[in-house]
């Protein structure tokens, strides 16, 4: 979706990936999908930013080649993506304008339909959520 949705080639773009756990309230990245998305895209030549709440040691351990962010609003500062992957509450809490201002482009791929679309787009986002056709 991100290739379709950007370029084929993804080596002049930086993404935000939100999310690197298998699940919130956790420090699990075993088999987190949200990882493995951020070392694929990482791969294809993208500026990769990962942030996650409580997941970003044991990620770090696992991919020590990928950017971490200790704090969501650096993950996503001059942002051509941001990718939401994993449901933290802390995430859905996040303020549209305000990370606005900080993102070089209002792009939004909502990997898990948790974050409330309206409120997205009403902030001037472009916001694709995965699996819904609106």
């Amino acid at each position: 979706v991100v290739r379709s949705e950007l370029s084929e080639d993804l080596t002049q773009y930086k993404i935000a990936v939100l999310g690197a756990t298998f699940k919130p309230d956790s420090d699990d990245v075993r088999d987190s999908p949200a990882l493995d998305i951020a070392v694929q895209l990482q791969a294809a030549g993208a500026d990769v930013v990962v942030h996650d709440p409580k997941g970003i040691e044991p990620a770090r351990k696992r991919f020590p080649k990928l950017k971490y962010a200790e704090v969501v609003t650096d993950a996503v500062k001059d942002a051509d993506l941001i990718l939401h992957l994993t449901e933290w509450k802390e995430y859905r809490e996040l303020d549209p304008s305000v990370i606005g201002q900080l993102v070089k482009s209002k792009f939004l791929i909502d990997g898990r339909n948790a974050l409330d679309r309206d409120k997205w787009r009403a902030a001037g986002w472009r916001v694709h959520a995965l699996g819904r056709s609106d």
